[in-house]
C-alpha cells in the first residue's frame, strides 16, 4: 500500500507541475526594469507589457529598481522564484557588466537569467549640446584633443554600453574628457537638455525626439548603415571607425529553473508581440527596432557581447563610482 501511495504523490506531482504552468498567468507579473522611467529600457517595457497584458489577460506592472548599474534590480531577481510571476527587461550593462564592475559575485546572467528573447536593438548616437562648437565627428575629435578634459560626457552609469563606448574612443584616439554618471538615461539627457554636459554617447531610443527638436545635434550612429529616421548622420563605420559599431539590446529574462511550458509561453506570446506592426511602429519611431530571438540565438549574442566588451572594461579599469 506504501508503494502505491508513494507512486500516486510522484505522478500528482509530475502531473502538476505542467498544469500549472499551462494555468501560467494566473495573477499578475512583475516585470523589473533597472533603471528610472523614462529611459530606453522602461519604454520597451512598457510597450510590451501592455501587449502581454492584453494576450495573457493579466497585468504585467512595472517596477523600477534603479542604482548600482542595474545590479540592484539584478540582484533582486535573480533571488525570485522561478514561476513566472517576476521577470526581467534588461539591457547590456545590468546583465553583461554590472557584477564585474562593482566587484561583487550576486548573480551572473549565465547560471541566474534564463534568456527568453531580445525585444529590442537600438543604436547608440553620437550627440552634443548646441553649446558645442563641433558640427561633425571630425571637428569633435580636434575639439578635444585641442581641450583636453574639458567636455563632460553624460554617461546614464558605469558599465553601461554608453560609458564603454566612450572608454573605448578615448583609448583609440588619444582623447580626454571627463565622465558624469548617472543613474539612467533620462537624467543624464536631462542634465545634456539643460547644458551641464556637453555630449553623450546614447540610445537613439531616448534621444531621437530632441534630436529633431534641435535641441541635440546628432553627429554620428552606431548601426551598421544610416538610419531612416536620420539619414543625413554618417555611420562611425562610413566615417573610418569600425571599431565604434555596435547596439544596444533590451531582452526579457526569467529566472533560472522557470518551468519550460511557461517559458515557451512567454516566448511565443513575445515574438507575436513583436511582428505586430503598431508595435514595430513604436519602436521605430522611439529610434529602435523590434527582434525577436529564440532563447538560443539570445544566450549566444550574449556570449558574444560580453567576449567583446568585458575586456574594455579590465583596460579601462572600470569601477563603480
Amino acid at each position: 500500500m506504501k508503494l502505491i501511495a508513494i507512486a500516486m504523490v510522484v505522478v500528482t506531482a509530475m502531473l502538476a507541475g505542467p498544469a500549472s504552468a499551462q494555468q501560467w498567468p494566473a495573477r499578475s507579473v512583475k516585470l523589473i526594469v533597472p533603471y528610472p522611467a523614462g529611459g530606453n529600457v522602461d519604454s520597451a517595457a512598457r510597450i510590451i507589457a501592455d501587449k502581454l497584458q492584453e494576450k495573457l489577460g493579466q497585468p504585467f506592472i512595472i517596477e523600477n529598481k534603479a542604482g548600482a548599474g542595474g545590479m540592484i534590480a539584478g540582484e533582486a531577481f535573480a533571488k525570485s522564484a522561478p514561476d513566472g510571476y517576476t521577470l526581467f527587461v534588461g539591457a547590456n550593462g545590468p546583465v553583461l557588466f554590472a557584477t564585474e564592475i562593482n566587484k561583487r559575485d550576486a548573480y551572473h546572467w549565465k547560471k541566474d537569467f534564463l534568456p527568453i528573447s531580445t525585444i529590442s536593438m537600438t543604436p547608440l548616437v553620437l550627440e552634443v549640446h548646441p553649446s558645442v562648437q563641433a558640427t561633425t565627428f571630425k571637428e569633435f575629435i580636434e575639439l578635444a584633443k585641442r581641450e583636453p578634459g574639458k567636455l563632460t560626457m553624460a554617461s546614464p552609469g558605469p558599465g553601461t554600453t554608453n560609458h564603454l563606448l566612450s572608454e573605448l574612443m578615448q583609448t583609440s584616439l588619444e582623447l580626454q574628457w571627463v565622465t558624469a554618471h548617472y543613474r539612467g538615461n533620462a537624467p543624464a539627457i536631462n542634465d545634456l537638455l539643460g547644458g551641464q554636459v556637453q555630449f553623450a554617447f546614447d540610445q537613439l531610443t531616448v534621444s531621437l525626439q530632441h534630436i529633431k527638436a534641435g535641441l541635440f545635434r546628432a553627429l554620428a550612429v552606431t548601426s551598421p548603415h544610416r538610419l531612416k529616421s536620420l539619414p543625413d548622420v554618417p555611420t562611425f563605420a562610413e566615417l573610418g571607425y569600425k571599431d565604434f559599431d555596435g547596439q544596444t539590446f533590451t531582452g526579457l529574462f526569467a529566472p533560472a529553473g522557470t518551468p519550460a511550458p511557461i517559458v515557451d509561453k512567454l516566448h511565443e506570446t513575445l515574438v507575436a508581440i513583436l511582428k505586430d506592426p503598431g508595435v514595430v511602429d513604436k519602436f521605430d519611431n522611439l529610434g529602435g527596432e523590434a527582434v525577436a530571438m529564440t532563447p538560443d540565438e539570445f544566450r549566444a549574442y550574449l556570449e558574444r557581447e560580453d567576449a567583446k566588451w568585458i575586456p574594455v572594461v579590465s583596460k579601462a579599469n572600470i569601477k563603480a563610482d
